[in-house]
């Protein structure tokens, strides 16, 4: 995920390098758009929610860190049985394709509450990121609020990766806010098998968050960080369910 910033005005047909306006649409809270910009190094598309930047196609890394950091806090034995892992936000699909990429992971699990998201990496732009992770038979899309599933859901995974908004402190709409108190985090948690691994993304350091998820009975608490090109680095949160 790139660092959030205030997006441009969108444009219809501008010029190279001027944002377009690819599809707009009335989302689960609000509007949802996808936008391309022309650039040197090729074409970037960028996710827009409520006139608010969520993420786009420039890098990924941090993403891919999100993935990668939560195989490495899973135990030994656990790595070598093939886990399975619950993608919070389908997004880019970065982080999706980073999981079935690597055939240490079992199931691959996305939850995405936008119908807009998911017509874009099947049918629009975003299969160039997501399209052999779309097919592979370790693949679920789940059409859903994540918060619901997390507190409705029987099934259980050994990891659960977070990437639905610009952090703990950062949320892209205000109902997303109750994911990051001790009960919404208490619900990730009992969502994992024992020694299952939660991992959070985040655009900026959250000092409070490392508090919430101890308080959540989550132990092992770290954080990792992502340098960017401008401003502070980004950081995925690791906490591991210990029993």
């Amino acid at each position: 995920m790139a660092e959030p910033h205030a997006p441009e005005p969108a444009a219809r047909g501008g010029a190279s390098g001027t944002p377009v306006t690819l599809d707009r649409r009335e989302g689960a809270e609000g509007e949802i758009a996808l936008r391309r910009h022309g650039g040197p190094d090729g074409d970037v598309w960028e996710i827009i929610v409520n006139g608010t930047f969520l993420m786009d196609t420039s890098d990924g890394r941090s993403e891919r860190l999100l993935v990668d950091a939560a195989m490495r806090a899973l135990p030994e034995e656990r790595r070598a049985a093939r886990p399975s892992v619950l993608i919070g936000g389908l997004g880019v699909g970065f982080s999706l394709a980073h999981a079935v990429a690597d055939d240490r992971w079992g199931r691959v699990v996305a939850v995405e509450r936008e119908q807009a998201v998911i017509d874009w990496h099947h049918e629009g732009p975003l299969a160039r990121v997501s399209k052999s992770a779309l097919i592979d038979p370790r693949t679920v899309i789940l059409h859903t609020d994540l918060l619901e599933y997390v507190r409705t859901t029987s099934d259980r995974y050994d990891a659960l990766c977070l990437d639905i908004d610009n952090g703990p402190d950062w949320t892209v709409t205000e109902s997303n806010d109750s994911l990051y108190t001790e009960e919404g985090l208490a619900a990730c948690r009992a969502l994992l098998n024992p020694f299952g691994v939660l991992a959070v993304w985040s655009a900026q350091p959250s000092p409070t968050f490392g508090d919430a998820l101890g308080n959540a009975g989550f132990s092992g608490v770290t954080a990792e960080e992502v340098p960017v090109a401008r401003g502070v680095p980004d950081v995925v949160h690791l906490a591991v369910r210990t029993a």
